[in-house]
C-alpha cells in the first residue's frame, strides 16, 4: 500500500508541472523561487533598497535576511501565544539574468499571489501594483528592463542583471476586503510562486474553454475562445495550431488557423459522441494544446478540461451526470506549520491526497481564491470544488471596497473557469456580520449581492452562485447554506437530522457548509458524550468527543435522500488571530488533522464511512494512558470500512461484529472490554474482498489509581533522529499519580545551545499548551548542552539538563 501511495504521489506531481497558472498561458515559465533578500517593515523609499550599501556603511542598514519563496510574514507570529501577528510593509529584493529568446519578445512577472497590496519595482521604476491577496496578476517590464540596461548602474552596481523590488503590505484596512474581523489570518508576502515568463510580441491572454454535455453524457459540446496579448496591435497574420486530446492522448480534432490576432477568437466549435466524462469516481481530463508561431519561433499553452453535468435540484439532492451523488465535503485554508500561507506545491499535492484517500468528493475553497495548483488537483483527483470570493465578514464598504469585491470576482472565474472540478461560485461568507463600519445596511448589503450574483452568471452561466450563513440573502443567490453546529454551537448532534430537514425545506438549494467542531490532539476523555449540547462552551474539547460528533452526524447523512451534501469545517487546523485562548494559542482546532498534516482520530472516522480502500483504525492511537476502575467494562470503538472485524484484547478474541452504519458509535464495531492494569494489547483484524487482512493494533496502559489535584510536573527526554529530542511534561498530584483529566497549560522554554520547535501551531509545537491528559510534548533540536525549562500554573517549575 505504502509503495502504491508513493508512486501515485510521483506521477501526479510531475503531471501537474507540465501544466502552468493560466495567469500567463504558456508552458514555459521560471519559477523565481531563490536569490531573494526580504526586510520586515518598511523603506523610506525604493532608492532606499537599490542604492549601493557597503558593510559597515550607514546604507547598510537595516539588514536583509535570505529567504526562498514561497514565502509568508507571519511563518511562525500567527501562532505565538504572546505576539500580535505582524500587520503591515514588507520588501523583497533580487536580481535577475534576463535572457528573452524572443525577438521583439515581451518579459513579464506573474505573481500567483501575493498579500494584500503589491507594488512592483524595475530599479526604482514603479512598473506594477495589485490590490487582493488571492487572485493571479502579472506585470509587463519589458520597456523597464530595456530602459534600465542603458544606464551606467546596470553593469557597473548589478553587473548586467535586473533588480528587482517589490513590496507587501498586510496592514489593517475597513476598505479592502477580506475584514481583519475573519476567522483567520489576512497574511503579508509573496506566499505564492513568482515566475519570469518570455512570451513573443504576440501571446496568449486568456483562453476560455466551455465543454458541456447533456444528463446522459451522449452528446459533447466545445466551444474554446483565445484572446491575445498583443500590446503594440500588430496586425501579421500568424499561424495557430490547435490539437484536442482525449483523456488516453489521442488526437481527437486538429486545426491551423492563419490570421491576425488582435481580439478574441472563437477557435473551436465542435461536438463529441460520449465524450468520456469527467465524474468524482473517474475525473477524464481532455487537453487542449495551442501553438502559435511568430517569426520563425512558437509559444505554445495547454490547458486540461473536462465534460461533465451537474444540478442541484430544488428541495433535492445533487447528480452529476444523471446520477445522484452524495457530496462529501470538508473545508481548507492556505494555511501550514512554520510556513503559514507560503506552502510549496509538494505540500499542496500531499494534502490534497491526503483529503481524497480521506474519501472526499467534494471541497469549499475558504473563504478566497486559492493556488490554481489546488484546482488542478481537484482536476485530477475527482473533488468538486466551491470557491469563493473573500467577502467574509465586516460589513460592506466604499465604492474601492466593492471594486476590489467586483475585480476579485472576475479574476476568480476567469483564472479558474477551465476547472472542470468548480460547479459553485462562492459570493461571500457570514456577511451578516457587522462590525467594520458605524453602520450595517442590509439593504445595501443585499443590492450588492445581487449585483455579484448577476455579474457571476454574465461571466459564467455554466455554474451556480452560493454563500454561507447570511439569512437576509438566501433568496438572491442559488446555492445556500444556512448555520448548523449540532452539537457544537448549539444543541446536541443527535439534533442533527431535524436541523438539516429544516434547512432543506427553508431554501430553495439546499447545502451543508461548515460543522463539527474543536478537537485539542492527544486529548481523549472517558465517559459517555451522548447528550453533550453546546460543547463550544460546555465540552472538554477532546477527540473523544469529536470523533462521535462526526460519526453521529455521517450515519444520519446516510439516511437523508434529500441531502445534496455536507463539507465539515475543516480539513486541518489553522491560525487565526481571534483564537488566543485556544488550547493551542491562536489557532482554530477543527481540522481532523493538525496543522502539519498529522491526522487526529477523526480523520478515521470518515475515511470509515467514506473511502472505498479497505482500512481498519481502533481509536486511542493518541491515547498512552486509559483510566477507570477495576474490572470495569471499557468501550473500545474501531472504525473501519470492512465488512466484518474481529477484536483482540491480550490476544483473547472479543468477538466478530458486522458493520451497520446505523448501529451507532462506530457503525456496530464497539466493545466494551475489561482491561487489566498495567499494558493492553489491542488488535483489530478485518479483511477485505479478496480476503486480505487488515490490521490495526495499539497499546495502552490502564490506571485505576485516583488522583488529587496537581502538584508537581515530571519531565522526560527521549533522544530522536537528526539530534532532536523529545521532551514530555506530565502533571501529577502529591503522591506522584498521573491527573489524566487535566486541562491545565504547560510552558516550555530553553538556554543553551539548542532551539524548541514552537510557534507551529500544533499540539506538539507550540511552546505554551493546553495540557492532554495532564501531558504536554514538544521536540527540540540539540547542538550542545541546553537547559530546558517547564512551569504550569501554581506549580514549582522544573528543569532538566540535555547534554
Amino acid at each position: 500500500m505504502k509503495k502504491t501511495v508513493i508512486v501515485f504521489f510521483v506521477c501526479l506531481y510531475c503531471s501537474l508541472l507540465s501544466l502552468q497558472a493560466i495567469v500567463v498561458p504558456s508552458t514555459n515559465k521560471t519559477r523565481l523561487n531563490d536569490g531573494w533578500q526580504y526586510i520586515r517593515g518598511d523603506m523610506g523609499s525604493v532608492w532606499e533598497v537599490m542604492r549601493p550599501a557597503q558593510p559597515g556603511k550607514p546604507e547598510f542598514v537595516p539588514l536583509w535576511t535570505p529567504v526562498t519563496l514561497p514565502h509568508c510574514f507571519n511563518a511562525e507570529d500567527a501562532v505565538d501565544p504572546d505576539v500580535n501577528y505582524y500587520q503591515g510593509p514588507g520588501w523583497y529584493k533580487t536580481a535577475l539574468s534576463i535572457d528573452n529568446p524572443y525577438t521583439n519578445g515581451r518579459i513579464l512577472l506573474e505573481f500567483e499571489g501575493a498579500g494584500q497590496r503589491t507594488e512592483v519595482y524595475v530599479y526604482t521604476t514603479k512598473v506594477g501594483e495589485h490590490t487582493g491577496g488571492y487572485d493571479g496578476w502579472k506585470v509587463d517590464i519589458t520597456e523597464a528592463v530595456e530602459a534600465f540596461r542603458q544606464t551606467e548602474v546596470c553593469q557597473k552596481q548589478f553587473k548586467g542583471k535586473i533588480p528587482v523590488a517589490v513590496r507587501c503590505d498586510n496592514s489593517r484596512d475597513t476598505e479592502i476586503i477580506p475584514s481583519d474581523m475573519s476567522d483567520f489570518n489576512v497574511y503579508g508576502g509573496l506566499y505564492r510562486y513568482v515566475n519570469l515568463v518570455y512570451v513573443p510580441e504576440i501571446s496568449f491572454d486568456r483562453i476560455r474553454i466551455e465543454a458541456h454535455t447533456d444528463e446522459k453524457g451522449k452528446n459533447g459540446q466545445l466551444l474554446i475562445h483565445t484572446s491575445f496579448y498583443n500590446p503594440e496591435k500588430k496586425e501579421t497574420a500568424l499561424p495557430l495550431s490547435i490539437r484536442i486530446k482525449d483523456p488516453q492522448g489521442k488526437e481527437v480534432y486538429t486545426q491551423t488557423l492563419s490570421q491576425p490576432w488582435l481580439r478574441d477568437t472563437e477557435l473551436v466549435r465542435i461536438s463529441l459522441k460520449k465524450p468520456g466524462l469527467w465524474d468524482v469516481e473517474n475525473p477524464q481530463l481532455y487537453t487542449c494544446e495551442l501553438t502559435l508561431g511568430v517569426d520563425g519561433q512558437s509559444i505554445q499553452a495547454k490547458e486540461q478540461f473536462g465534460f461533465r453535468h451537474f444540478e442541484f435540484k430544488e428541495k433535492g439532492p445533487f447528480f452529476l451526470n444523471g446520477r445522484r451523488v452524495l457530496l462529501k465535503g470538508t473545508h481548507r485554508h492556505e494555511d501550514h506549520a512554520g510556513l503559514a500561507a507560503a506552502l510549496t506545491e509538494e505540500l499542496m499535492v500531499q494534502e490534497m491526497q491526503l483529503i481524497k484517500k480521506m474519501g472526499a468528493n467534494f471541497i469549499r475553497l475558504g473563504h478566497y481564491q486559492q493556488s490554481d495548483i489546488i484546482l488542478r488537483l481537484c482536476d485530477q483527483l475527482g473533488i468538486l470544488v466551491w470557491e469563493e470570493i473573500p467577502w467574509c465578514r465586516g460589513g460592506l464598504g466604499g465604492e474601492s471596497y466593492k471594486e476590489q469585491a467586483r475585480r476579485m470576482l472576475t479574476n476568480m472565474v476567469e483564472q479558474h473557469h477551465n476547472h472542470p472540478s468548480v460547479i459553485l461560485w462562492g459570493m461571500g461568507n457570514e456577511n451578516d456580520w457587522p462590525g467594520d463600519f458605524n453602520t450595517f445596511d442590509q439593504q445595501a448589503i443585499r443590492a450588492f449581492m445581487k449585483e455579484l450574483h448577476d455579474l457571476s452568471h454574465q461571466l459564467d452561466n455554466s455554474r451556480l452562485t452560493a454563500i454561507r450563513r447570511c439569512e437576509f440573502c438566501k433568496d438572491i443567490i442559488d446555492v445556500y447554506s444556512p448555520s448548523i453546529w449540532a452539537g457544537w454551537y448549539s444543541r446536541a448532534f443527535r439534533d442533527y437530522a431535524e436541523m438539516s430537514e429544516k434547512g432543506i425545506q427553508g431554501t430553495t438549494r439546499f447545502f451543508h457548509a461548515e460543522w463539527g467542531g474543536d478537537s485539542h490532539a492527544r486529548r481523549h476523555m472517558e465517559g459517555d458524550f451522548a447528550h453533550v449540547s453546546n460543547a463550544a462552551t460546555k465540552g472538554d474539547w477532546s477527540e473523544s468527543y469529536i470523533i462521535r460528533l462526526f460519526d453521529w452526524h455521517l450515519k444520519e447523512q446516510e439516511k437523508m435522500p434529500l441531502l445534496t451534501g455536507s463539507a465539515f469545517w475543516t480539513f486541518k487546523d489553522f491560525s487565526t488571530p481571534l483564537r488566543p485562548e485556544n488550547p493551542v494559542p491562536y489557532v482554530n482546532q477543527k481540522g481532523v488533522v493538525e496543522r502539519d498534516q498529522t491526522p487526529k482520530e477523526s480523520y478515521y472516522v470518515f475515511q470509515s464511512y467514506w473511502s472505498k480502500e479497505p482500512m481498519v483504525h481502533i481509536y486511542g492511537h493518541t491515547w498512552p494512558v486509559r483510566w477507570g476502575e477495576k474490572e470495569e467494562k471499557k468501550e473500545i470503538l474501531v472504525y473501519s470500512n470492512c465488512p466484518e472485524v474481529e477484536l483482540f484484547v491480550n490476544g483473547v478474541s472479543q468477538g466478530k461484529k458486522k458493520r451497520d452504519s446505523q448501529d451507532f458509535p462506530a457503525a456496530g464495531f464497539h466493545w466494551y472490554v475489561p482491561l487489566i492494569e498495567g499494558e493492553n494489547t489491542i488488535r483489530a483484524i478485518g479483511s477485505d474482498k479478496k480476503n486480505s487482512l487488515i490490521i490495526d493494533e495499539i497499546k495502552q496502559t490502564y490506571q485505576t489509581q485516583k488522583w488529587g489535584k496537581e502538584a508537581e510536573i515530571s519531565l522526560t527526554a527521549t533522544p530522536l533522529e537528526n539530534d532532536q529530542v523529545w521532551i514530555q511534561a506530565e502533571l501529577k498530584d502529591a503522591a506522584g499519580v498521573r491527573c489524566l483529566d487535566s486541562r491545565q497549560y504547560i510552558e516550555f522554554s530553553l538556554a543553551g545551545d539548542g532551539k524548541l520547535i514552537q510557534n507551529q501551531g500544533t499540539s506538539t509545537g507550540s511552546y505554551r499548551v493546553q495540557s492532554y491528559n495532564g501531558r504536554a510534548c514538544i521536540k527540540l533540536e540539540r547542538k550542545g548542552k541546553c537547559v530546558v525549562a517547564v512551569k504550569s500554573d501554581k506549580l514549582p517549575s522544573i528543569f532538566l539538563s540535555i547534554e
